[in-house]
Order: C-alpha cells, then structure tokens, then sequence
C-alpha cells in the first residue's frame, strides 16, 4: 500500500476517495531510558534511546492506519500527517497519531 505525505500520486490516478483513516499509539518512556536522556542533556549529543522509541511509535501508528485502509478497501492513504503529543504524569508517555484519506488509486 502506498502512504504519501502529498494529496495525490504523481502519475496516478485516484478513482475513489474513501474516508479519513487514522492509527495511533502510546508508549510509555521508561525510568532507565529517562535518567540516561537526563544525563545526555547534560554533556549533549542526541539520545538514542528516545530516538529509538519514537520512531518505533511511527512505525506502530502509521501500521494501524495502514490496516485500517486496507480493511475500508483502499490501496493508498494520502495526505498522511503524523502528529507527536507527550501524555500522562509529567508527560511520561508519548502519543503519535498518524492520519490520512484512504483512497482508491489506479
């Protein structure tokens, strides 16, 4: 299935739009992960561990929403927009939404 940020396939033709779709996820930052950022923050560079979850949070969201147009019949979401929000005590977990329009492409 294609996923495009854009709201068309260049060379294609969309036949039938479908409806929004969306998938999202939370995963929880652990204690570990949260003492080593906070030390990295201190001496600097990037936190590879945050990094990691992130991106496995997209991967998790964009999945779902993936599914979700394929159960509806489509064989393309475009116009995908990942959305980042921090949830919970003290924001201790992170939320990625991804949400698109399935649709019908040729």
């Amino acid at each position: 299935m294609l996923i495009t940020t854009t709201p068309q396939v260049e060379g294609k033709k969309i036949v039938r739009y479908i409806g929004l779709v969306s998938g999202e996820t939370i995963i929880g930052a652990n204690f570990f992960r949260d003492i080593f950022a906070g030390i990295r923050d201190i001496v600097g560079g990037r936190s590879g561990s945050y990094e990691k979850v992130l991106r496995e949070a997209k991967e998790t969201a964009v999945y779902e929403m993936q599914q979700y147009a394929a159960t509806m019949g489509a064989n393309a979401v475009v116009g995908v927009d990942l959305d980042y929000e921090t949830v919970g005590s003290g924001g201790s977990m992170l939320m990625v939404t991804a949400s698109g329009t399935a649709v019908v492409i040729e």
